[in-house]
C-alpha cells in the first residue's frame, strides 16, 4: 500500500449492508492475511480509539526505513479486522509501541528471509482481566484474545508497515505465528515471573515483544529432577539448526516448573544449568554448518554455548496444561541480537 495513502476507515468508507461484500471489499484491496476480516466501518474504529483514551491521529511512531506513519487510528483499523474487542485495544496499542523501539530492530526482523515473527506475551492482571490464555493449548487456537490481538499485530505489520508477503515480506518459509502469535504468562509461584525479571513491577500490566521462530517442543516424561528435565531443554536450545546467539525463550509447563520448585531451584539455577548445558562441539558446528573450515584436532574437545551471553540469553516462564512433562523452546530470529526484545509497561 502506498505510503501516501494510509489505511484508515475515513479514507476507505464501507457503504454496504451485505457483509459478505464488505469482506469481499477488503479481500480485493488487500488488508487480510489470507483469512476473512472483520470490515472496520468508522463507528467501530472510532469506538476503540475512544475506549483506550488516545486520539485517532495521535502519532506512535515512524519508520524510517520504509517511510510509514503509524497513529492511533491505523492500529485500531488493524485491530478492529482481526477480531479484536474493543478492551483489547490497549494491549495492541501497547505492543505496537514495543514493536516500533529501535532496538527491536523491527524493519529487519519483520522483511527478513529468516522468517520470524515477532511474539507478544502478555503480563500481569491483563491476563485475568481480559481473558488472555496461559493454560492448556495456549499456542494453539480458541481463545479470542490471544488470537486476535496476535493476528492484529500481523495485520499492522502487512498494511501499515507493508509488510506484504513476497513484497517486503521475504521469508524464505515464515512460520504459522506469522498469523498470530501471542501467549499470557502463568503464575510461577515462588519466582519472579517473565514480567518483573524485565522490569515490571510485581502486579503491573504489559507485554514483551520477541521476534522468535515457532515453539520447539521438548517432551520428558521420564526423568523426576531438574538435572534430567532441564537437559532435555539445553539439547533443544543446542541444536544445530537454530544455534544462533540472542535471547531464548523458555516455556515451562506446570509439571515441569513442579519439578524444579519441589527440589528447590531457583530460576536462576534453571537459568545458569541450561546456559551451560546448551552447548556443541566445534567440529560439531563445522559439520553442521555453523562455522566455516574442516574440522581440524582440539575441535571435538572444544565446545561453544549456544546462550552466547550466559544466563542472561535464557529467558523463562510458566505457561501450559497443568498435565503433561512439556517444555518448549522459542529461538531467537536468525538474526539474533539484531533484534532486543522489548517490554513495556501498560498505559
Amino acid at each position: 500500500m502506498p505510503a501516501d495513502s494510509p489505511l484508515t476507515s475515513r479514507t476507505y468508507p464501507l457503504e454496504t449492508a451485505d457483509p459478505a461484500a464488505a469482506i469481499e471489499f477488503c479481500y480485493e484491496q488487500g488488508w487480510t492475511d489470507g483469512l476473512p476480516v472483520v470490515p472496520p466501518t468508522p463507528e467501530r474504529v472510532l469506538e476503540f480509539c475512544q475506549g483506550a483514551g488516545r486520539e485517532p491521529q495521535e502519532v506512535l511512531g515512524y519508520m524510517e526505513a520504509r517511510q510509514r506513519l503509524f497513529t492511533v487510528e491505523k492500529v485500531a483499523v488493524n485491530a478492529v479486522m482481526a477480531g479484536c474487542r474493543p478492551e483489547y485495544f490497549a494491549v495492541v496499542l501497547t505492543a505496537v509501541e514495543a514493536m516500533l523501539e529501535d532496538p527491536f530492530n523491527f524493519n529487519a526482523s519483520a522483511m527478513s528471509t529468516g522468517g520470524g515473527a515477532p511474539l507478544c506475551i502478555v503480563h500481569g492482571p491483563w491476563r485475568e482481566e481480559l481473558g488472555f490464555n496461559s493454560g492448556v493449548n495456549c499456542f494453539g487456537p480458541g481463545n479470542r484474545a490471544n488470537a486476535t490481538v496476535g493476528r492484529a499485530l500481523r495485520l499492522v505489520i502487512m498494511n501499515v508497515a507493508g509488510g506484504q508477503p513476497g513484497v517486503f515480506d521475504k521469508s524464505t518459509l515464515g512460520h504459522p505465528g506469522k498469523y498470530s502469535y501471542c501467549v499470557a504468562e502463568a503464575d510461577a509461584e515462588g519466582w519472579p515471573s517473565l514480567g518483573e525479571d524485565l522490569g515490571l513491577q510485581p502486579g503491573q500490566s504489559g507485554v514483551t515483544l520477541f521476534t522468535g521462530e515457532g515453539p520447539h517442543y521438548v517432551s520428558n516424561h521420564i526423568s523426576g529432577d531438574p538435572e534430567g528435565v532441564l537437559a532435555t531443554v539445553a539439547g533443544t536450545i543446542g541444536g544445530l539448526g537454530s544455534f544462533a546467539p540472542g535471547r531464548w525463550i523458555v516455556v515451562l509447563a506446570p509439571e515441569v516448573f513442579g519439578v524444579l520448585r519441589h527440589a528447590g531451584w531457583s530460576k536462576m539455577q534453571a537459568r545458569e544449568f541450561l546456559a551451560e548445558n546448551a552447548r556443541r562441539s566445534v567440529a560439531d558446528l563445522k559439520r553442521g554448518g555453523k562455522r566455516p573450515g574442516a574440522v581440524e584436532p582440539g575441535d571435538e574437545e572444544e565446545f561453544v554455548h549456544a546462550a552466547m551471553d550466559g544466563p542472561e540469553s535464557i529467558w523463562m516462564m510458566v505457561a501450559g496444561g497443568v498435565v503433561g512433562g512439556f517444555s518448549a523452546v522459542i529461538p531467537p530470529w536468525v538474526g539474533g541480537n539484531a533484534s532486543i526484545p522489548v517490554t513495556r509497561a501498560a498505559p
